[in-house]
């Protein structure tokens, strides 16, 4: 016997460990449960710190450091002493992290929030998506990155047949990382949720431990310890939502795209796609105008010819139909109809915010609506942007010349940019400078008490007298008001030269800078509540 045969001869203990198709299912598994794992990152830190890229760089780069870690160590551990029984004890807590992670994550991300509200001036969403994906990811993904090497050590018997065992293992590892991408985003998370997720694919790892030990009768009190832990894990998991702090939430759900929440205060009911970022929609039970950005945004059907002309209006980025139902409520002879990515949005906005049935609303990206769509509109609202999760696509001068094709003659482009900056570096200066480039009339308004700015685009250049005159002939006495305010606050854009394209769109980027400031303005009060009173004050 060769001296290759012969260690590896010595470190083969118990029956399944004689087996190669458990080490090939066992590489599988792994493989599978780490692109599970990163899908349910991003799902998990979505909610608080975004869904941008921004933040799926730091998940994968943060995993790619601990998967590499976890390569070097696993490989010298398995040279130092080849034991099995080492691989699957990492492979036992591995499950049991991951498992934990629905409950305690959301604490470790709300703990780290509140470290850095008082420690860090800038990039505050970078650095708690980097440090919370340090605390929370990289301990088991680095215990899970110690499988291959370690099964290379206790699979390959001779070096004459080295190649094919490491490239067999290399294979069911992908082919596991394909499914384990696969299922989360299509299956488990819209069906079942993130936090159940994240129980699957730790439930397939701890089965994976607990058959090795059971097969060869050894750790009992091991193998009950942490079956007992995963129990209270699975207990634990759906006693909190992400946003458990909340009193109002009458809906809190996942859909293949977003997190969602429906708040119901008893006057107004409201959605958000992101805990820490206030609502994308609300809904005015009362019918009265809802004080936000949509009721601006109605300017634009009054800008495009004389109200007895009636309006066909497009929204992209449909949501709960907010701006639709008002301009339906309140202007004369309209149409509305919209398009939405997210059909889940959609079914909540016909159950909860009382969305006409005759609103047509088409499931579909709206830049790609807008290619196979022959129709033309008087006003087309553009609403995708979200924080800093601004879809590239939606921003470019391409997209906007694609937006103006579908508009009549004298029609009004709407565009709703939530994060209100004068910086003449960021992302709303490129938004405007690109959409001048396509207009020959650009206006903006600031909301007042919000963070939003309101952009009016079109080649009419009157559109600003035409306005003034159809909001003269308003019956709602508090529209018309607003109408006038509108118009007196409407600022002629002063176009520069940045211009996004489909190759060239920082917009996360862009979008950080603005948002930090944002962010630093909300925690002046934080900090100096922390400064009188510490951390008691903050937890009250």
């Amino acid at each position: 016997m060769s001296k290759d045969k012969t260690i590896a001869a010595e470190h083969k203990p118990g029956r399944l460990m004689n087996k190669k198709w458990y080490l090939y299912l066992t590489e599988f598994f792994a493989g599978m449960s780490v692109m599970a794992v990163e899908l349910g990152a991003s799902r998990l830190l979505a909610p608080y710190f975004s869904s941008s890229q921004i933040v799926w760089t730091i998940i994968i780069g943060t995993i790619m450091i601990a998967m590499a870690l976890g390569n070097i160590y696993g490989g010298k551990s398995a040279d130092k002493d080849p034991d099995p029984d080492r691989l699957y004890r990492r492979i036992l807590v591995a499950a049991v992290w991951i498992a934990a992670i629905p409950f305690f994550g959301k604490f470790v991300i709300l703990g780290i929030s509140a470290l850095l509200v008082v420690t860090v001036n800038t990039n505050f969403l970078i650095w708690a998506a980097f440090i919370t994906c340090m605390v929370v990811f990289v301990y088991p993904l680095f215990l899970l990155g110690t499988v291959t090497p370690s099964l290379v050590k206790y699979t390959v018997d001779s070096l004459d047949d080295s190649g094919k065992t490491v490239g067999t293992l290399g294979a069911f590892n992908t082919i596991g990382s394909i499914i384990g991408t696969f299922i989360p985003t299509f299956i488990s998370i819209p069906a079942v949720g993130t936090a159940a997720t994240f129980l699957i694919f730790s439930g397939i790892l701890l089965i994976l431990g607990l058959a090795y030990f059971i097969a060869n009768k050894r750790s009992p009190i091991r193998c009950g310890v942490v079956s007992a832990l995963f129990l209270c894990c699975c207990i634990l998991s759906n006693m909190f939502g992400f946003a458990f702090w909340e009193k109002h939430l009458v809906y809190e759900g996942e859909s293949v795209y977003n997190y969602l929440q429906v708040k119901d205060d008893g006057d107004t009911t409201s959605l958000s796609t992101n805990v820490l970022f206030g609502v994308q929609s609300v809904y005015v039970k009362s019918g009265e105008l809802s004080g936000m950005y949509y009721d601006y945004a109605m300017a634009a059907p009054l800008m495009t010819g004389s109200n007895s002309d009636k309006k066909d209006i497009l929204i992209l980025g449909m949501g709960t139909g907010t701006y639709a139902k008002q301009c339906l409520n309140y202007l004369p002879d309209v149409s509305a109809e919209g398009v939405e990515i997210d059909d889940r949005i959609t079914d909540l906005a016909r159950e909860y915010f009382d969305l006409p049935s005759e609103v047509k609303v088409t499931t579909y990206d709206g830049r790609a609506f807008l290619n196979v769509c022959d129709k033309k509109y008087d006003v087309i609202m553009v609403d995708a942007y979200q924080d800093i999760t601004i879809p590239f696509q939606m921003s470019s001068v391409e997209f906007f010349r694609l937006v103006k094709s579908h508009l009549t003659d004298n029609g009004v482009m709407v565009v709703n940019m939530n994060m209100r900056s004068d910086s003449s570096d960021g992302i709303n200066s490129w938004l405007a400078d690109t959409i001048s480039s396509v207009f020959d009339t650009v206006y903006t308004v600031d909301v007042n008490g919000a963070t939003n700015r309101e952009l009016f685009a079109s080649d009419n250049s009157s559109m600003k007298d035409v306005l003034v005159s159809n909001s003269g002939d308003l019956s709602n006495s508090k529209l018309k008001a607003l109408m006038s305010t509108v118009s007196a606050e409407l600022v002629p854009y002063e176009a520069g030269n940045r211009i996004l394209t489909d190759d060239k769109a920082p917009v996360e980027l862009l979008g950080m800078r603005v948002i930090d400031d944002i962010i630093q303005d909300e925690l002046v009060y934080y900090k100096q509540k922390f400064k009188d009173e510490g951390f008691k004050g903050l937890l009250e």
